[in-house]
């Protein structure tokens, strides 16, 4: 596995990122209580086992429960080899919705930042983002000062944005964030159309979403009957199937790192297991231009019925 430029930032990623929401939380399909889960031990087992492997970049979250601590013990003996980023808990008003004042602002950013440190038994971190970027946040120039007030300080060695629409991810980077984190896969493609410009401002792009929780890997059969045509269509890449390339799982993460702009690709790890089938993926060959050509062409026809997390409430999903 290759590291690549992460924009301009000056740091330098593994081309398969370590998603840590899976060792925090439940989730994903199947995963439905903590009983579903790693132990801790063997979360830390698995961190250490990634870093070994060449995974050097692991991404997580206030809201992802134990997967900052979890981290934290997996590698403040070993910090200098890793690139951690962490992303700030939300700070809308819960009953309103609004963003708060700017002293209000500075303080719930902070005090996230320093939660952060804490758990993560660290000084500093090499990005930290926004979560759940949406456009109001994203025009607020309270925000964005409070970010580059911590990356002056040196606490903070790039900031982010974590968006779900083309247009925020355009926003962003409009506003000069460091870097996205976007959802992006052979299903749901819009995102492309800001890949160039990501890359002509100096962006670094983080996929996220690449197998959908799963649906693109061996979990996209006996779907509930709401979702039978993403069934069938998840069927269809199977023509790109090959010696090299033999399931879908690894064709949607070569297809992913095809994109020359993509700095990394998040993957949800939570066994050994994955963690290698995500690894055999980065082989250093991707696809050819006809393979990707073709797999541009396969993307759903109804991207905005790609609602995971909806599906999620709807109960399609278990």
């Amino acid at each position: 596995m290759n590291n690549r430029k992460l924009g301009k930032t000056g740091i330098e990623v593994s081309e398969i990122a370590f998603g840590g929401v899976e060792i925090g939380i439940p989730y994903g399909i199947g995963i439905n209580s903590q009983a579903d889960m790693l132990s801790r031990d063997k979360a830390i087992s698995l961190l250490h086992e990634a870093l070994d492997k060449g995974v050097n970049f692991f991404d997580t979250a206030r809201i992802y429960g134990e997967s900052e601590s979890i981290m934290g013990e997996a590698f403040h003996d070993r910090r200098e080899k890793v690139v951690l980023s962490t992303k700030c808990n939300h700070f809308r008003d819960p009953n309103g919705g609004k963003i708060p004042s700017y002293a209000t602002l500075k303080k719930t950013i902070e005090t996230s930042l320093e939660e952060s440190f804490k758990n993560l038994q660290t000084d500093y971190v090499d990005s930290f983002m926004l979560h759940q970027a949406d456009l109001e946040i994203l025009n607020n120039d309270d925000v964005k000062e409070i970010f580059l007030s911590l990356k002056s300080a040196g606490k903070v060695r790039a900031i982010g944005a974590s968006t779900y629409t083309s247009d925020e991810t355009k926003r962003a980077i409009d506003t000069g964030w460091d870097i996205i984190q976007l959802p992006f896969n052979m299903m749901d493609q819009r995102h492309e159309e800001n890949f160039r410009q990501a890359e002509e401002n100096g962006v670094g792009i983080v996929i996220r979403s690449v197998l959908m929780k799963g649906l693109l890997s061996g979990k996209g059969r006996d779907l509930h009957t709401a979702l039978q045509d993403v069934e069938n269509h998840i069927k269809k890449y199977h023509q790109l199937l090959s010696p090299q390339i033999p399931d879908v799982s690894t064709l949607a993460t070569k297809f992913a790192l095809s994109f020359k702009e993509i700095s990394s690709v998040l993957v949800g790890i939570d066994r050994p297991e994955y963690l290698d089938k995500a690894l055999t993926a980065v082989d250093g060959e991707f696809l050819n231009q006809a393979d990707l050509l073709k797999a541009k062409t396969l993307a759903y026809p109804d991207p905005e019925f790609l609602d995971l997390p909806k599906w999620d409430r709807m109960g399609w999903l278990k």
